[in-house]
């Protein structure tokens, strides 16, 4: 039902073409034939309108914990943990204090741990597409994670890759 392609086309054009992104149907499609069409051409999940907002931020939540290899809520790097139920943080066991934002922009960062993440992507995920400042707040917040994360550690985890953006890996 969208202009164009169904969405059924388009998930199976991306499946044709090997791509793995992680796709969740919301439509008003609603027969046992359409939701068993859409899983087994490769879509993630299938939600029929009209939903709950918190379930489909959960449903979102599984699909890219499933998509990352994460398989329960606890997300862990180089002894720091982050609980996404709880949004309790640890670094070496002791609990630490984040804001809002600087939870937000952790908990995106430990969710793609080992791929890097340009200022770009990081803005639209953190602080959303019709974010109109700079992309300067990227820094500013990393400098603030950095002061909570690395700060006297000797293996960092928060890494800029200089003209590309930031990873969260364990130094080697």
């Amino acid at each position: 039902m969208m202009p164009g392609l169904s969405g059924i086309q388009v998930v199976t054009k991306l499946r044709g073409e090997g791509k793995k992104t992680p796709v969740i149907f919301l439509t008003a499609k609603d027969t046992l034939h359409d939701k068993v069409t859409g899983l087994n051409i490769g879509a993630n999940d299938y939600i029929v309108k009209p939903f709950a907002f918190d379930e489909l931020i959960a449903r979102i939540m599984a699909v890219m914990r499933t998509v990352s290899g994460n398989v329960s809520n606890q997300i862990t790097l180089g002894g720091l943990s982050l609980n996404i139920d709880t949004h309790i943080i640890t670094l070496d066991g002791s609990e630490i204090t984040l804001t809002g934002k600087e939870y937000d922009l952790l908990e995106y960062m430990m969710m793609n741990k080992g791929h890097i993440l340009s200022k770009t992507k990081i803005v639209s995920h953190v602080w959303g597409y019709d974010y109109e400042g700079s992309d300067k707040i990227v820094e500013v917040y990393m400098n603030y994670l950095r002061k909570k994360i690395d700060a006297g550690r000797e293996k960092k985890l928060i890494h800029t890759v200089r003209g590309i953006g930031y990873v969260m890996k364990e130094e080697a």
